[in-house]
């Protein structure tokens, strides 16, 4: 038997979270279009190599100028 074990136990977070899914169920469908939004880009690959093909390398230490 486990002795951190506790059948019924939900933290007050996951009560508030279950409670206002449950009074606004519409709010999953908004947390999906803001993600969608933000996160769920098509990225177009050919751009992307090109990007990083054309990067330039950085020097060890950045502020170090290059001798003439």
């Amino acid at each position: 038997m486990n002795i951190f074990y506790r059948p019924k136990y939900q933290s007050d977070t996951t009560q508030f979270l279950e409670q206002l899914k449950a009074s606004k169920p519409e709010i999953e469908a908004s947390q999906r279009e803001g993600r969608e939004l933000l996160w769920d880009k098509q990225v177009d690959r050919k751009v992307w190599s090109e990007y990083r093909q054309a990067q330039v390398p950085q020097q060890p230490y950045v502020y170090q100028t290059e001798p003439t």
